[in-house]
């Protein structure tokens, strides 16, 4: 014992080290690693500091590179204005830009003046955005990459982008004539790099002292934590402040009375929940238990220093479980420690902790079962389902209308129920789908003034509230209802509407805590919501692009009545589509089509592919060989996709099938690239699938297409698809199309009558895919109404072939197109019979427009050209050109046909 006392340094402080200069040293050295180790409470200090230090300096140096940033951009800008507006407003541009050749005058200018002013580019621009000089010479002549509406109104425009040669701020300015008329525009720009030069030279100087503060900083703070080592003995917190923790853990920490009784039952201790629990005297200790007012039976248990066990006693209204024990047991002090548990409590407890359990379960589902679809209306009827009545008797959900369509929130406060649910059906609230225009003073209005939930703990008293609707909120009362929560539907900084939770079968009012679950299941669903609106945002969009695509009409033509149908996918769009396009002779081509995919890319796609199919059909196409021309060009794009190095990019890949008919022969040739094949219905009601050759789908390559003709009687009906309508993910193409066979059977003669018969048969509720629909019922020109004459290779059978049509237009009541019908074929006849190949055959055909047709065995082509002054020939083709609609030629098996239509004259 004498050892041990002997070991320690004065006052019971640490052991006293070895005397002299080194120990000194040794002493200092070793508080020093003790006050760096982070054991005791100088070196949690010291570490703090430091760390504290550190983040300042490098709060200061970031805000120092920020800075820098900031005034780079800004330098950048204010040089590339002034550059651009002094080339704007030098002398000579104005006249340099209305020369015949403004490159050649202001790239020498350009680049002198990028030079003298060390900018990146300037770029002299006319009014149409393209470039007249550019540092690279291989760039002038091309369009300009910027902003340039503003600027052609006359302001100056600045704009920051990432170039080529890195981010940079460019200015666009324009060059105004004497009259105030603009008549260019001149473009500066310079990197942020080029301007940041100084404040990177300073970074070093900075770093450096900074270092030198962080190293005095430690230096002091290591001196304040030995000298607070000193003071502490070394001691960590644990040690120190263990004793004291111990006694506060068991007096006032625990949820249990405490109480120590002295052998002749006098108080010495009791903490605080035991005063609580037996409202003691403020002194209370030092008392006999049996003096502070306790009940008999209680005090003579607490003086009687006997064991109990769980004793329940009643002190006014409280029952309390007794656990008593006497302290003697292990050598302590004579007397006993009593514990007292308040079992009513602890039975409020147990409601509380079910209730928190509950409203955690809820919070759960509300994770699963809010936003299992992305339909704003349907999110929005999962939260008011959720909450009824598991937290509320009644809830409302009411959405900005710009919302529902996918749109921002607008500013008016104008809603729309758009969600309801009750434990009753007759509640006297909006119903669903009404529009509701909130005042200021009703506390939805107040929610979203303030953007926290608002509570009305009593309807009957809100006069807010009741401003609203007087009429509608005395029945609301009437009905019972008497408490309210409205919490805004908040999305980051967007406000989407407010949820209103109702309450009428319990009769406390809405709470803290309730108010707290309504928000936390309020901003759930909240982000289930605005997912579903940006998800309806960009379907709309891609809806309306993939819309404007399809074609809005159908042109006239006499050949076939039409009837369509196209139904996007509810999942996404996709690439289906449809064209009817008039050719030449009376012939109408239809074509229907589906690209591989959803989405953007499969929509821009199909109009790339629709385009291509317009300008293709214009050239008279055999459908094979339309075809293959698509083919190709999928193949291309495919290539091009490929070649950009977009690995996610997919292939493109589509089907297509193409048919002409003719109303003249009632032949319909046909062309398929792995697309369905037609379904034809004939006058009689029989339906059949003909056998059209299955040529692989587009985009494939390497392999021909083939056709086949269907000489189809006058009042067929040819109904052509996309996938979508014959295949699902519950059944196969052949179930498919059976059950469009039996539509068709069932269906009218109407084309109309068809597409509606075909789509109520097989269209499911949610579509997966898209759906085109193409219904063509056929028609046939009357042979009163085809004239056709064989000619001779002759020259002298032109005028034979002018008296014939003539008296061909007598009799068709077309006088007035006979001259100009004359001269046609007279050019037309007198070219063939001198370029071309017996045999020579003219057909006029009485249509929509009047149609003259001139074939011949040959297979040149004639060309439009300008006569010269000396030329004695070379006009025929061009009087034909201004006196048709339009003419052209079109290549058969046996030769080729040269082709005019005239419009029909109009009678009043």
């Amino acid at each position: 014992m004498h050892k041990h006392r002997a070991s320690r340094g004065p006052a019971g402080g640490p052991p006293a080290g070895p005397r002299g200069a080194d120990g000194t040293r040794r002493g200092q050295a070793s508080g020093l690693r003790a006050a760096l180790s982070g054991r005791s409470v100088a070196g949690q200090v010291f570490v703090l500091q430091v760390v504290i230090v550190l983040l300042l300096v490098v709060a200061a140096v970031l805000a120092l590179v920020l800075q820098a940033r900031h005034d780079s951009t800004n330098e950048a800008r204010n040089r590339s204005v002034a550059v651009a507006q002094a080339f704007a407003n030098a002398p000579g541009t104005v006249a340099a830009l209305r020369s015949s050749d403004p490159t050649a005058i202001l790239q020498p200018r350009a680049e002198a003046a990028r030079r003298a002013t060390k900018v990146d580019f300037i770029v002299v621009l006319n009014t149409d955005g393209i470039r007249y000089t550019h540092p690279k010479p291989d760039r002038i002549g091309k369009k300009f990459v910027g902003t340039l509406a503003p600027a052609l109104a006359g302001q100056i425009v600045t704009e920051k982008i990432d170039g080529t040669i890195g981010p940079l701020v460019q200015a666009v300015v324009p060059v105004r004539a004497d009259d105030g008329t603009i008549v260019g525009l001149v473009s500066a720009g310079i990197t942020t790099a080029s301007v940041g030069g100084a404040a990177n030279r300073q970074m070093p100087l900075v770093l450096s002292a900074a270092a030198a503060g962080l190293a005095l900083a430690t230096a002091g703070t290591a001196l304040v934590s030995r000298r607070l080592l000193r003071q502490t003995h070394g001691l960590g917190p644990h040690e120190m402040t263990r004793m004291y923790e111990h006694h506060d853990a068991v007096l006032h920490a625990v949820r249990e009375g405490v109480l120590i009784v002295g052998v002749e039952g006098t108080l010495l201790l009791a903490n605080d929940e035991a005063h609580r629990l037996l409202d003691l005297p403020a002194d209370a200790e030092g008392r006999h238990v049996r003096d502070l007012g306790l009940p008999p039976d209680t005090a003579d248990l607490l003086a009687s220093g006997e064991i109990a066990t769980d004793e329940v006693h009643l002190v006014k209204d409280r029952l309390l479980a007794i656990n008593q024990r006497t302290t003697d047991s292990q050598g302590g002090p004579p007397g006993t420690v009593a514990t007292l548990r308040d079992s009513t409590e602890l039975r409020a407890l147990s409601g509380r902790a079910e209730a928190a359990r509950e409203r955690l379960n809820m919070l759960y589902d509300a994770g699963v079962a809010i936003g299992t679809s992305l339909d704003v209306t349907r999110t929005a009827e999962e939260l008011a389902e959720l909450a009824v009545p598991r937290f509320a008797d009644y809830a409302t959900v009411d959405l900005f209308d710009t919302v529902l369509s996918g749109g921002q929130p607008d500013a008016a406060r104008r809603l729309r129920r758009t969600a309801m649910s009750g434990i009753r059906k007759d509640a006297p609230l909006y119903p669903v789908g009404e529009q509701i225009r909130l005042v200021e003073s009703s506390p939805q209005a107040r929610s979203f003034g303030t953007g926290q939930a608002v509570v009305e703990p009593r309807l009957s008293e809100a006069r807010g509230w009741r401003a609203q609707d007087l009429e509608r909120s005395a029945q609301v009362v009437e009905y019972g209802i008497h408490s309210l929560i409205t919490v805004p539907l908040r999305a980051g900084s967007l406000v989407l509407g407010v949820a209103s939770f109702w309450r009428s079968e319990k009769p406390e009012p809405f709470d803290t805590e309730e108010v707290a679950l309504a928000e936390e299941l309020v901003a759930r669903a909240a982000v289930s919501i605005d997912n579903a609106r940006r998800y309806t945002r960009e379907h709309n969009m891609a809806v309306t692009l993939q819309r404007s695509l399809l074609p809005r009409t159908l042109p006239e033509q006499n050949a076939l009545e039409i009837a369509y149908r196209y139904l996007p996918a509810q999942a996404g769009v996709g690439g289906d589509w449809f064209d009817v396009l008039p050719l030449s002779g009376a012939r109408v081509a239809l074509v229907v089509g589906d690209v591989v995919g959803h989405g953007l890319h499969a929509a821009a796609t199909m109009g790339r592919l629709r385009t291509a199919v317009h300008n293709f059909s214009a050239l008279d196409l055999p459908p094979e060989e339309l075809l293959a021309l698509l083919d190709e060009l999928v193949s291309r794009i495919d290539q091009d996709e490929t070649e950009e190095g977009d690995a996610s990019a997919p292939v493109t890949g589509a089907t297509c099938l193409y048919a002409v008919y003719d109303p003249v022969s009632r032949l319909c040739t046909v062309a398929r690239a792995g697309h369905p094949p037609p379904a034809l219905v004939h006058p009689d009601g029989r339906v059949e699938f003909p056998d059209v050759p299955a040529c692989p789908p587009l985009g494939l390559g390497g392999l021909p297409f083939e056709t086949v003709d269907l000489e189809l009687a006058e009042g067929s009906r040819l109904v052509l698809y996309t996938d979508g309508l014959v295949e699902d993910r519950e059944h196969d193409i052949d179930v498919g199309l059976g059950i469009l066979r039996g539509a068709l059977e069932r269906a009218g003669q109407s084309p109309e009558d068809t597409c509606r018969v075909v789509l109520d048969s097989r269209l499911p509720a949610k579509p997966s895919d898209d759906i085109a629909l193409l219904v063509a019922r056929t028609r046939a020109l009357a042979a009163d109404r085809i004239a056709d004459w064989r000619v001779p290779a002759d020259p002298a059978a032109v005028s034979k072939v002018r008296a014939s049509v003539s008296r061909q237009l007598a009799q068709w009541g077309l006088e007035e197109l006979t001259f100009t019908t004359e001269l046609i074929l007279s050019e037309l006849v007198t070219n063939a019979i001198r370029y071309g190949v017996d045999p020579i055959q003219v057909r006029v055909l009485y249509d929509r427009t009047l149609i003259c047709e001139v074939f011949d065995s040959s297979s040149t082509s004639p060309h439009l050209r300008y006569a010269a002054m000396t030329d004695e020939g070379g006009r025929g083709l061009f009087l034909v050109a201004q006196l048709t609609e339009r003419w052209g030629t079109r290549y058969t098996p046996d030769g080729k046909v040269i082709w005019a239509e005239q419009n029909l004259p109009s009678h009043p």
